[in-house]
């Protein structure tokens, strides 16, 4: 019995440690379910939504949420992911069909934020969950990460690799753990089980932010449908690119003070 209730324990320490990790995400998605609630305004909506992220993030580093180094992993991730969303939108992926003042060749500028969201949880899980690495090899994940993004926007002219470079991933985190702590206890899993678990959770939240109406597939234009579950499979690939960035400049902020002693 006792073992029973220390495992309920910790199962909710885990959760709030993951629910402080998603605040960010959390409240950028609520704020757009709210803005699609509002009466019509003078302000379009993704306009407003711009404003609000511009505004959740100036507040979540003042509350202390994040370092400095975690705003500038989040800012990298954020224009990364604002490139990702201007080619998919003129490749035809997927759509913000509202109009915006703040709109870039169909992309509205708050669309950076949902990346720079998914950086955001990462660095909090770093500081939260205490996350260490064993048997990480930063230069090959780095590689098949980059491999990972390109081909994102490669497969609409070339064969897709998404299968081969999964199968490249589990290649190069073969031997890899995170390990973390809950309350006082140490655990551990393999690094490519840790992508596909957040992978899954990002699968979900995206059914969440297209039925608020963030964005939207071709298959939700004339009413929203859930998101095909091969994007389930996309996002345990793409938060590979998020923890490579998330890693590698953490790791450029600890090099000089390593070498340095």
């Amino acid at each position: 019995m006792h073992t029973f209730f220390s495992g309920v324990g910790q199962l909710a320490r885990f959760t709030v440690l993951q629910a402080r990790c998603c605040a960010y995400a959390v409240a950028l998605l609520g704020g757009i379910a709210v803005s699609r609630a509002l009466p019509e305004l003078p302000v379009a909506r993704y306009d407003l939504v711009l404003v609000y992220g511009l505004l959740l993030t100036w507040a979540a580093r003042r509350l202390g949420w994040e370092s400095r180094r975690d705003t500038m992993v989040i800012a990298v991730c954020h224009v990364v992911g604002l490139l990702f969303e201007l080619i998919k939108v003129r490749l035809g992926s997927w759509s913000y069909p509202e109009d915006a003042v703040t709109k870039i060749a169909g992309v509205p500028l708050y669309g950076g934020f949902m990346y720079a969201a998914v950086a955001g949880y990462v660095c909090r899980a770093w500081h939260l969950f205490e996350l260490r690495f064993t048997g990480y090899r930063a230069a090959a994940t780095a590689v098949v990460a980059a491999a990972v993004y390109v081909n994102f926007f490669t497969h609409h002219w070339l064969p897709d690799l998404r299968w081969p470079l999964a199968a490249a991933m589990v290649a190069v985190t073969a031997g890899a753990w995170v390990g973390f702590t809950v309350g006082r206890r140490r655990y551990r899993m393999p690094l490519a089980v840790s992508f596909v678990l957040i992978g899954f959770f990002l699968w979900v939240a995206e059914n969440a932010a297209t039925y608020v109406g963030a964005w939207s597939y071709p298959h939700q234009l004339d009413g929203w449908e859930p998101v095909a579950l091969t994007k389930f499979g996309a996002w345990a690939l793409l938060i590979s690119v998020t923890f490579v960035l998330a890693e590698r400049m953490k790791a450029a902020a600890v090099t000089p003070r390593t070498t340095g002693g």
